[in-house]
C-alpha cells in the first residue's frame, strides 16, 4: 500500500477506500457540515429545489448566526430568520441563537462538535480552523453545504500536501499568528494551492491549542485545501475539557509519505509580525514596520478571539491607556470566552485602557459592522484578511497582526510590539 500523508488518510477512509493519492477524485462522508447567516440562506434556497427533502443526520449540522448577528439591518434579519425557521423546521441540534452563538470556528471546538479524525466541510473559508485537532476541515461553497446537509457527503479532489516542521520554542510575545504570518510571508498567498499543509515537528508541543486555532485558521491564506495538527497531550486535554465522553480516531503521516515540498521553522527565531496591504503575505517584522500611524486597531475574530488572545492584549493593556483619538475594538469569540474574560478582568482592563468590548460577532473582518473604516484610515487588525476595502472604503488599509502587537499598538497610536512600550 503507498505511504500516505494525514489528511489523506482520513479522506481514504472517510471515502471507504484502503488508499487515495492526490489528484484522486473521491467521494467522503460527512462528520459535520456548517453554516452562518450569509452562506446558510443560499444553501437553504438550493435545497428547496431538490428531489430529496430534509437533512441527512440533525445532529451532523451546525448553524451558527455570527456574521451579522445582532443583526445590524433588515437585509441581515431576514437571514437569520430564514436559518432560524430552517432549523427549526429541520430539527437541527446544533443551531446557535443569539445569547448562545458565537463566531463559529471559535464555538464549534468548544461546544466537542470537531473531533480528530472527522471530515468537516462548512460554507466559509476559515473552516480549516478545526486542523488544529487533527480533523480534515475545509471550506465549501453554499451549493456543495446544501448537498453535504441532504445527503451526509461530498466529492473531494484529493490535496498533495506540503510538510511544515516547526522546531524551537516561541520567544516572549511570539505567537501562532507571528507564525502563519511568517510562513505566508515565505511562500505566498498561492504557496500552498490546493494542498494539505501538515504540520509537525518538536515544536509543535510548544504551541498552546489556541495558537494552533490560529495557524490552522489562516491555512486557507495560503491558498491551502486545509491546515492540520498531530494529536498530542494537549490535543487530547482540550478534548478532554470540551468533548468530555466522545470517541475519536486518530490519523498519522506514515513516515514515507510524499510531501511536495518541506518548510522548516525555528520558532525561536521569529519576531513579532505584521502583514501589510494588501495581501497576508505582505509580511514584514514589527522592526521593519517604521513609523506608521494608526486610527483604529480590532482584537478579535475566529483567528485571534480566544480567550488566550485577550489575555494577552489584556497584559499589555493593563494600567496603560489606548492612544488618544485612536478606537480600539475588542471582541471575545463566544459568550464563554466573554464571560471567562469577564470573570478574569480582562474586560474591565480593556475598559479602563479606552477599548469598546463587543458581543461576540465576525463584524468588522470582513467589513460587515462594529468597525468600518472609513477613507484613507490604517487599521491594525488581529483577523485574517487585509485585502483592498475589508474593512470598509477601498483607500483604507488594514495591518495584519498578533493580539499583543494589536494592543500595543493601540498604546503606542502606530505599529508597535510590546517591547517598543517597555515590556
Amino acid at each position: 500500500m503507498s505511504a500516505m500523508t494525514m489528511s489523506q488518510k482520513i479522506l481514504a477512509k472517510h471515502a471507504g477506500l484502503p488508499e487515495v493519492h492526490a489528484g484522486d477524485l473521491i467521494e467522503a462522508r460527512l462528520d459535520l457540515v456548517l453554516g452562518n447567516d450569509i452562506t446558510s440562506p443560499v444553501a437553504i434556497k438550493e435545497m428547496e429545489k431538490f428531489t430529496k427533502k430534509g437533512v441527512f443526520d440533525k445532529s451532523k449540522i451546525a448553524l451558527v448566526p455570527d456574521h451579522f448577528v445582532p443583526n445590524k439591518d433588515i437585509k441581515s434579519a431576514e437571514g437569520c430568520k430564514c436559518v432560524r425557521e430552517f432549523a427549526r423546521a429541520n430539527e437541527i441540534e446544533n443551531y446557535f441563537e443569539v445569547g448562545e452563538m458565537g463566531i463559529e470556528h471559535a464555538l464549534l471546538p468548544e461546544s466537542g462538535l470537531t473531533l480528530p479524525g472527522d471530515v468537516i466541510i462548512g460554507a466559509d473559508s476559515h473552516t480549516c480552523t478545526y486542523g488544529a485537532l487533527g480533523a480534515f476541515s475545509t471550506g465549501v461553497g453554499s451549493t456543495d453545504m446544501a448537498a453535504g446537509m441532504a445527503m451526509g457527503k461530498t466529492w473531494f479532489k484529493v490535496p498533495g500536501a506540503i510538510k511544515v516542521v516547526l522546531t524551537g520554542k516561541p520567544a516572549p510575545w511570539v505567537s501562532g499568528k507571528d507564525v502563519i504570518l511568517h510562513l505566508i510571508g515565505r511562500i505566498g498567498v498561492d504557496g500552498a494551492l490546493y494542498k494539505s499543509l501538515e504540520f509537525s515537528g518538536e515544536g509543535v508541543q510548544n504551541l498552546s491549542m489556541d495558537d494552533r486555532f490560529t495557524i490552522a485558521n489562516m491555512a486557507i491564506e495560503a491558498g491551502a485545501k486545509n491546515g492540520i495538527f498531530p494529536v498530542d497531550d494537549r490535543t487530547v486535554a482540550y478534548l478532554d475539557e470540551h468533548a468530555p465522553g466522545k470517541t475519536w480516531e486518530v490519523f498519522t503521516a506514515d513516515p514515507d509519505a510524499d510531501y511536495e515540498e518541506t518548510v522548516t521553522i525555528d520558532l525561536g527565531s521569529l519576531k513579532p509580525t505584521v502583514a501589510f496591504p494588501h495581501l497576508p503575505e505582505n509580511a514584514k517584522t514589527v522592526d521593519e514596520a517604521g513609523e506608521i500611524a494608526i486610527d483604529q486597531v480590532v482584537i478579535g475574530s475566529c483567528t485571534n478571539g480566544r480567550l488566550d488572545d485577550l489575555r494577552v492584549a489584556a497584559r499589555v493593556l493593563k494600567g496603560r491607556h489606548i492612544a488618544k483619538g485612536l478606537r480600539c475594538i475588542v471582541i471575545p469569540a463566544t459568550q464563554k470566552i466573554y464571560l471567562k474574560a469577564m470573570e478574569e478582568g480582562l474586560l474591565k482592563t480593556f475598559i479602563e485602557a479606552g477599548a469598546v468590548v463587543s458581543t461576540p460577532t465576525c463584524g468588522p473582518c470582513l467589513g460587515g459592522y462594529m468597525g468600518i473604516l472609513a477613507s484613507g484610515e490604517k487599521c491594525v487588525s488581529t483577523t485574517n484578511r487585509n485585502f483592498v476595502g475589508r474593512m470598509g472604503a477601498v483607500d483604507s488599509e488594514i495591518y495584519l497582526a498578533s493580539p499583543a502587537v494589536a494592543a500595543a499598538s493601540a498604546v503606542a497610536g502606530r505599529i508597535a510590539s510590546p517591547q517598543m512600550i517597555g515590556l
